[in-house]
């Protein structure tokens, strides 16, 4: 088997496996093992599979450069970047539709923040990587990875919509139509005012903080420069 073959694999099994124990299998599988075991066994298989992508990617031959973007696109990708690691570091600080566990139909307030912008703050930061990351660098490992990335990250976010409707029914619905799928499709379509969008300063200083790092290790890891580092070397 070729490194590129691999890393395909490497990368199908992380993605079926996620999708599938995530959706069509929990039920029967949370049934069967209980809650505590398969969220153990979630995570050893999330792990290893992941571990596996990461192994094929990093010591494997990266296959044919298809393309290189041009220059200005790169800079423009530095803004998109910045939203992915905003989106990012916000969906960690408090998602308003968790339910109360002292009361799990409390209605869910106003969308703020991250959340204003996109109900799948987290899901959305991964397929904006993805995005940017096969737009800019079309080696074909890269495209297998980047192509992996924004299918578990769309599929799960749709998955999510749809699993916590038929879980909770009309209080998701009210979640649903009071925010976005699309990042920013609230604002452009007039239900959630702009300034609700303002993340905070710990998820706009986290996001930026987060960036300069990725962008730092991506030469260390083999990758070209990026970032504000591409105008350094």
């Amino acid at each position: 088997m070729n490194d590129t073959a691999m890393l395909a694999l490497a990368m199908a099994s992380f993605v079926g496996t996620h999708l599938l124990m995530s959706h069509p299998f929990r039920h029967s599988l949370v049934a069967r093992l209980g809650e505590g075991p398969f969220l153990g066994i979630y995570s050893l298989v999330s792990v290893l599979t992941l571990g596996w992508v990461v192994w094929a990617r990093l010591t494997g031959d990266p296959g044919e450069l298809l393309w290189v973007a041009d220059p200005w696109l790169w800079e423009l990708a530095n803004f998109a970047m910045l939203i992915a690691a905003i989106l990012l570091v916000g969906s960690l600080l408090g998602n308003p539709a968790f339910p109360d566990p002292r009361s799990p139909e409390k209605p869910i307030g106003d969308p703020r923040g991250v959340f204003a912008i996109t109900r799948h703050p987290m899901l959305w930061s991964f397929m904006i990587w993805a995005l940017v990351h096969g737009i800019l660098w079309g080696s074909v490992a890269n495209l297998i990875v980047a192509a992996g990335i924004f299918l578990l990250s769309l599929v799960g976010a749709l998955g999510q919509d749809a699993k916590k409707l038929a879980l909770q029914g009309t209080r998701w619905k009210s979640w649903m139509d009071r925010t976005a799928f699309l990042p920013f499709a609230g604002q452009f379509g007039g239900r959630i005012a702009w300034r609700e969008i303002w993340p905070g300063w710990t998820a706009l200083l986290g996001g930026l903080a987060l960036l300069v790092i990725a962008t730092w290790a991506h030469p260390v890891l083999g990758g070209p420069p990026a970032g504000i580092w591409r105008w350094a070397f």
